[in-house]
């Protein structure tokens, strides 16, 4: 059996600039790690560094304001590759709506639960950047360990 996160939740930002946090280089590099770079494009590839645990994703989809979905092909966390990374968008009541989605856990252990926990603390980073361009992206002088 294979196990998903799933996250839903609304940002107080236009579709527009949601989706531009999720595909613009210098706005990763605040609400998610300082330590990003590559190409943010359809089949581009994005490298994230996290202190000593490193991701490169190539990004499968890219609908712009709708969709963007990135897939783990490197990692020093072996258990992550081959998981999709799903954003979806869209306009509910004067806000954007996110849905996001992780695939591809084995087991809903140890490691589900802090990847859940990570990606939830990424995601009100993600909300915090749009609303006010207060962040804390991994590296970032707001960053809380």
């Amino acid at each position: 059996m294979s196990y998903s996160i799933k996250h839903l939740f609304h940002i107080k930002s236009s579709v527009d600039d949601v989706f531009d946090a999720l595909t613009d280089i210098q706005k990763l590099q605040k609400w998610y790690t300082t330590e990003t770079s590559g190409e943010s494009k359809l089949n581009g590839n994005i490298n994230f560094k996290f202190g000593e645990i490193d991701f490169k994703i190539q990004i499968t989809e890219y609908e712009k304001n709708k969709k963007i979905t990135w897939e783990c092909v490197d990692t020093s966390l072996e258990a992550l590759i081959g998981q999709k990374y799903t954003y979806e968008l869209d306009e509910n009541a004067d806000k954007t709506r996110v849905r996001y989605s992780q695939s591809a856990f084995e087991d809903q252990d140890d490691f589900y639960a802090n990847m859940n926990y990570s990606i939830g603390k990424y995601l009100e980073s993600l909300r915090q950047f749009c609303q006010s361009g207060v962040s804390e992206g991994f590296g970032s002088d707001g960053y809380r360990s």
